[in-house]
């Protein structure tokens, strides 16, 4: 394998490599460009102000990260030889290609929260701060952009806990980009940088195919941007009515998610709840599946986050688990639901997910079509993820146990998506050079 490459931190934008901190406040924003001309005197102005992955850990007020969908690079003028080097999910956009990716029923694109789905959508603004009041400067020179108008606005936000609406911590588990300077946690699998950033070696070796220009796609990645619907009350009301006992319901919901809602591994702490071993990075995520686990007694093998990663799980199998991992961010929308409320109070709510990587195909829908709503990769069938799945009310999903296994049935949509998009994250030379075409 080549050896260790020095990533050019300081042209990649940082929310590629760098975590958001453990609590944070931020907005997403998306644009439609009225007048190109306008539009890139905007980008001019605003790209001293994109945060890169050197100063991503420096003292500021706020990060800025900007992205663009193909529709938004061909409004900018980019040549066309050019934008026919980008690939063919991104070049057709999320919403066609809802049969790859499960988007039927309430899913489907036709549902979907406007503008996300159409080709109005050009611009993607990411802005986070440790503090709300941190964001009102940012926001209000976005709003003072020329020759854009806004489109979507949503504010987003992870409390101390890191606990998303139902109820479990997020952001644990990740991969470990090569290359990246971060010490790497116990448990984050290496993976080298060219499975998520351009212009560097992937697993195989290889430089990936990069959108070309150099100067466009080097040190750019794709990104899957997802809007879900959370029915809170739901999925309290479904762990009640399939639970024996309290106990029994957070036990159920630790089985469904393969994580107690502390964060604690089950493949660690199968028995109870381990809060301590939950807050400590570098036991929390420290685990493996094929020698320990590998009939799912501890955590099914249809739990979300063995399939989300399957580990060594797929290791006697054809699949190379490296080449389909994702960087994800995630932050809850809408106020929670009140501690004990089963019933709905018609407030929108629910998660923001970024899916960041150098394949769209291989990675975002290969896990999204395959791993998550397909139970033939773990030899379960028709089950599909038991938390995010596409559910119509009739999925069932099966909890290993001894003497006799465990099955839920009438599995009703607990998330729903209200749309998404895909988007290009450039480099810093990457924005400049969009700002100069003719």
């Amino acid at each position: 394998m080549n050896a260790v490459p020095e990533l050019q931190l300081d042209d990649i934008q940082g929310t590629v490599l760098r975590h958001r901190p453990d609590e944070y406040h931020g907005v997403y924003a998306l644009y439609r460009i009225d007048d190109p001309e306008a539009a890139k005197q905007s980008l001019r102005d605003l790209l001293p102000k994109i945060t890169n992955a050197a100063e991503w850990e420096t003292p500021r007020p706020f990060t800025l990260n900007i992205a663009f969908t193909y529709s938004g690079l061909e409004r900018l003028g980019v040549p066309e030889d050019s934008l026919d080097t980008f690939s063919p999910e991104f070049r057709d956009g999320m919403a066609s290609r809802q049969a790859v990716l499960g988007d039927t029923g309430a899913n489907d694109p036709k549902n979907w929260k406007t503008p996300l789905g159409s080709r109005d959508v050009h611009i993607g603004v990411l802005i986070f701060s440790t503090k709300a009041d941190d964001l009102r400067e940012p926001m209000s020179n976005a709003r003072r952009l020329a020759g854009v108008s806004t489109l979507y606005q949503i504010e987003v936000s992870v409390p101390k806990t890191g606990r998303e609406h139902f109820g479990y911590r997020d952001s644990i588990g990740g991969p470990h980009i090569i290359g990246s300077t971060d010490k790497p946690l116990p448990g984050h699998d290496p993976v080298w940088p060219g499975e998520f950033i351009f212009g560097y070696p992937d697993e195989s070796g290889a430089l990936p195919a990069a959108p070309q220009p150099e100067k466009l796609g080097k040190n750019g990645t794709y990104v899957a941007f997802r809007q879900f619907h959370s029915d809170v009350a739901g999925f309290r009301r479904y762990l009640r009515d399939h639970a024996r006992s309290p106990e029994d319901e957070e036990l159920v919901a630790a089985k469904i998610v393969g994580r107690w809602r502390s964060g604690a591994p089950l493949a660690l702490s199968p028995d109870h709840d381990d809060p301590e071993l939950a807050a400590d990075p570098a036991r929390n995520d420290d685990f493996t599946y094929y020698d320990t686990d590998p009939h799912g007694q501890r955590v099914p093998r249809g739990a979300h986050i063995r399939r989300a990663n399957p580990r060594d799980s797929l290791k006697d199998g054809v699949v190379a688990v490296e080449t389909h991992r994702l960087v994800r961010r995630g932050a809850a929308y809408g106020p929670p639901l009140p501690d004990g409320v089963l019933d709905d109070d018609g407030v929108d709510r629910g998660i923001i997910f970024i899916f960041m990587g150098a394949s769209l195909s291989r990675q975002f829908e290969f896990i999204q079509q395959v791993w998550m709503n397909d139970g033939d990769f773990a030899a379960l069938g028709t089950e599909k993820d038991p938390l995010i799945g596409n559910h119509d009310g009739s999925d069932s999903y099966t909890i290993p146990d001894k003497p006799i296994r465990r099955r839920l049935t009438g599995l009703p949509r607990f998330v729903t998506v209200r749309g998404g998009e895909y988007f290009f994250l450039p480099s810093l030379t990457a924005v400049e050079w969009l700002t100069s075409l003719p």
